[in-house]
Order: structure tokens, then sequence, then C-alpha cells
């Protein structure tokens, strides 16, 4: 099962200071910074995917700027992610059309032949149909039953792209493999949707529209759709958001998936932001310590503004706040101590008052147990990755894109790792225990 990372032109400044909190003054973001393969040494990940609608163009505006998207399509994918590399020949480039781009839009802007040749000339080893995202989605439906218009055209708006670009594809000889895209509103219109690509040609589906379901119901699709398709057919999930709980979808044969899960949870999970891998096969989470720039923070300036507290006493606080926990890596301040200033700064985060107003409110207390545990394990001691190793306790400080981010590529890393002892432990496993313990994974 390979693991595809969905990217974002998600890099970080090899030569960020973190005790100045700067960038060298005359650094140039994307020539100067370096990919999640660069700055690890190694690629923390089997592939990597690029949207379209990331990219970017006249008709979507994507993350891109109009340079990086010229540079993108002059030198292909491979070049312009610095995976041209012999190290990184036999990593597998994957491509789809970024429909939540277009999701408001009546149909998708780009055309089938636009895309085969996007695919092609750009160097992508895979390409997804062109699709479009049906949202409605009610697993007590039966077979083709209960959808709306909308859905309805949008199925057939799916479908017969995936019809002209495997043609599209098949015609230009491409060197991509075409994936055909998956939609419906139910496990059993998927299947239908599944059943109508294999007839087409397709031999690799891309389940899309997985993203707001719960596992249970990507699990009735999946299972759908394998009545549905010869064995044969390779399967992927489109933005896997439940990549963590991979473990339990082994026994529907996914031959891949992408997600950011990994890397977005770093900064955007309340309390799960670093990765460790941890006994049974499982993963160890633990919360990141947020100290956020005093006079940059919106919520903390608003705290200024309203005279909750004073910008001097703010500053003063964010220094003495990192400063303990630098010393704290050095082991020349105790856990106690740090906690306590770390919670002082925070308090008008959290509460939007001193923290001799709110010392024990439920919030903050939650808070310090989460911190208590990530400072008394030092988990960023346990991992030995260049990361790691270079940042040391600023790798667990929330606090800007270039230790956030860093972050996010260490749990790559760990998560890659992951995958791959669950690909170990699978093949050691009979297929009926697959099954059984697939059965008792069931809500």
């Amino acid at each position: 099962m390979k693991f595809i990372f969905a990217d974002s032109l998600d890099y970080v400044d090899p030569a960020f200071d973190f005790l100045g909190d700067r960038s060298p003054a005359d650094r140039q973001p994307y020539w100067d910074d370096a990919f999640p393969h660069e700055i690890m040494g190694y690629a923390p990940y089997d592939g990597v995917l690029v949207s379209r609608g990331i990219v970017g163009d006249h008709r979507v505006k994507g993350k891109y700027t109009a340079s990086q998207a010229r540079r993108f399509s002059l030198v292909g994918v491979r070049k312009f992610l610095r995976l041209d590399t012999p190290e990184f020949a036999d990593l597998d480039i994957f491509g789809d059309c970024g429909a939540f781009t277009y999701v408001q839009e009546e149909k998708p802007p780009y055309t089938p032949l636009e895309m085969a040749e996007f695919y092609d000339e750009c160097g992508f080893t895979h390409g997804c149909s062109v699709d479009h995202i049906i949202f409605d989605f009610d697993a007590q439906l039966v077979a083709m039953d209960g959808a709306s218009p909308d859905a309805r055209q949008r199925f057939d708006i799916t479908l017969a792209n995936a019809e002209a670009f495997h043609r599209e594809a098949s015609a230009m000889g491409a060197g991509f493999t075409p994936l055909g895209v998956v939609q419906g509103w139910s496990p059993g219109s998927m299947a239908e949707a599944a059943r109508r690509l294999v007839a087409m040609g397709y031999d690799y589906l891309a389940l899309g529209g997985m993203v707001p379901l719960k596992s249970p119901d990507i699990k009735r699709c999946l299972a759908a759709i394998r009545d549905a398709v010869p064995e044969s057919t390779r399967l992927h999930i489109l933005g896997f958001a439940k990549a963590d709980d991979i473990d339990s979808f082994h026994g529907f044969d996914i031959a891949s998936f992408d997600t950011t899960s990994p890397l977005i949870r770093a900064f955007k999970d309340a309390k799960q932001n670093y990765y460790l891998p941890g006994e049974d096969l499982a993963l160890r989470y633990f919360t990141s310590i947020r100290v956020p720039q005093a006079i940059e923070n919106p919520k903390l300036q608003r705290a200024v503004k309203k005279g909750q507290v004073r910008a001097e006493e703010l500053v003063r606080l964010e220094a003495l706040a990192l400063g303990s926990l630098r010393a704290f890596d050095r082991g020349e301040a105790g856990l106690e101590e740090v906690l306590h200033n770390v919670l002082v700064y925070s308090a008008p985060l959290v509460e939007e008052q001193p923290y001799a107003d709110c010392a024990g409110s439920p919030a903050l207390t939650l808070l310090a147990d989460r911190y208590r545990r990530t400072l008394t394990e030092q988990p960023w001691k346990q991992c030995s990755c260049a990361i790691c190793r270079d940042a040391s306790i600023d790798v667990i400080i929330f606090r800007g894109s270039n230790r956030n981010k860093r972050r996010g590529i260490h749990n790559l890393a760990v998560y890659k790792n992951h995958i791959e002892r669950l690909d170990l432990k699978r093949a050691v496993i009979r297929p009926d225990d697959l099954q059984r313990r697939l059965c008792a994974a069931e809500p």
C-alpha cells in the first residue's frame, strides 16, 4: 500500500534562525527552501500528488504564483518538485484535477483532453480523470436510488469525462497510468460507477468524495465497490482524511491513498500535533506547546487593545516562555517552572484575561495536563530524524510556519514508517484472519 503525500508547496527554510525568529534577509522562497524529501534527506512518502487546482491558472486561483505555474509547465512536475535525481526516480507522482477548487461550478473547468495533455507533458506517472464532487451521501440508499438532480448530473459528468479521458490518453499513447474517478451518493451508486469505469477499460480506480465521510461509511463504499469489480482492480482513496485509521481498512486491498493529514495535524489539530511510533503498531501523539508571536497574533493583539494586558508585558512573557523552554531542553530549568511560564503567557490567548484572573479555569487546567505530558516525555529527544536533531525543542513549539511545518514533515516520516510496519504485519497474516479482523473492527 503506497502512501502518497498531497503537496501544496509544503517547503521550509533550512536556514531559519530559531533564536532570532527570522529567515536570512536575502532568502528567496521556493529557490532557497527545502521540500520534505530534501530536508529529511530521503522521501518520507511513496509518492507525491499535485492537484491541477493547486497549480492554478486564469480559471482557478491556485496556491502557485504565476511564475511558479509557468515554471511547472515548462520543466515538468518532477524537476519542479526537485524529484529529478536518481534516488527519487522510482517515486510515483499522481495528479488530479483538484475538484474541491471548483466544487461550486456547474461543471469542471478542465476538459478530459486538456488534463490528459497536462499529465503527459508534465511527466506525471499517474493521472486521475476529470471528476465533479458529489457531497450528498446516504449509506442506507439501495443501488441507484435516492439521488438529487444535482448529484445525478455530477455522476453523469464524472463518468462521461472518465470515458473521454481514457480515450484521449490511449490515443496519445500517454506515459502515465490513467485512474478513473468514482463519485456517488451511496455505496450502491459508487459501486455502479466503478463497474462502468472498469467496463471503459480502467484497471485503477480513485475514490473521490471521501473527505467528509466517517470510516464506517468509507468501508461500506469500499465493500460495495470490491463486490462490483474484478479482484485485480487497484483502488486509490483520494484525500483520505482518516489516514491514522488506515490499518482497519487493510481487508479491502487498497493499493494507494493520498493525504496531507500528518502534516496538517501538526498545526490544525487541537492536541495531536507531534507523532511518534508506539506499541502494537499504533501511533503516539503529543500536544505541541503554543507560544505565538506577541506582536503578530491577532487574538493577543485584541487583548492589548481591550486593555487586558500591556503590549510590553506580553512581549516580556513571550520571551520568558521561550527562554524557559530552551533552558528546560538544556536541563537548566524545572518542569513546573517552565509550565507555569508557558501558561501565564497562554492565558490571554486561551481565556482572554490575565493568568491571575483565570489560573484555575478548566481550559487552562486541561492545557496544563497536555503540556505536562509533552514536557515530561520530551518526545523530540526520542526521535533521531534530521528535523528533530536540528530543531530540538523548537520542533514541539507551535509558532510560525517554519516550526509548524517542520513538525508536520517529521510526522510524515513517522507515518511513512507506520505504513511500512503495517504492511509487514499484513504479510504474515492469513487472508481469513484479515477478513475476521476487518469484521471485528466494524462498529
